[in-house]
C-alpha cells in the first residue's frame, strides 16, 4: 500500500517545500522538509495536514527557532520536528492510511519592535 504526500506554501517570509510529493509504504516513516528565509530571530514553523476540500486543515505541530528555540508543541508522539535557521522537517513514524493527505509548513514572525495593547476598564489599564 503506498501513502501520498504533498508539501505546500502558506503565508510568511519566505517559505517553500523541498519535494513536491513524496509516497511511502504503511507502517514505514517519511519526513518531510521546506526551507524558509527570514531576518527576523522570533519565528514559530508550524505544520498542518489537509485531508480534503471538506475540512479545513488541521494542526500537528509547531516547533519555535532563533530566539525561541526550545518553545514547541507537538501533541502527537508519533511526529518529531527538527528545525535550523533555514529549514524545518517533519518526520511521521507509523503511517496509516490515514495520514494521506496535502501537508503544509509555515512561519509566524514574531514582529521585534514592541507593541503595546491597551484593554481599558474604568481604573485599570492592561498593557
Amino acid at each position: 500500500m503506498i501513502v501520498s504526500f504533498h508539501t505546500g506554501l502558506t503565508a510568511g517570509d519566505s517559505i517553500s517545500p523541498e519535494r513536491g510529493e513524496v509516497s511511502e509504504r504503511e507502517g514505514q516513516s517519511v519526513t518531510l522538509r521546506c526551507t524558509y528565509e527570514t531576518t527576523n530571530t522570533y519565528i514559530y514553523l508550524y505544520w498542518y495536514r489537509h485531508h480534503s476540500d471538506l475540512q479545513t486543515p488541521q494542526f500537528i505541530l509547531y516547533k519555535g527557532e532563533g530566539t525561541q528555540k526550545g518553545d514547541d508543541h507537538i501533541p502527537d508522539k508519533r511526529y518529531e520536528s527538527e528545525t535550523t535557521d533555514k529549514s524545518t522537517e517533519l518526520t511521521i513514524n507509523r503511517l496509516t492510511l490515514a495520514d494521506t493527505g496535502l501537508y503544509y509548513c509555515s512561519i509566524l514572525i514574531i514582529e521585534t519592535t514592541p507593541q503595546i495593547h491597551q484593554l481599558m476598564n474604568e481604573n485599570i489599564t492592561l498593557y
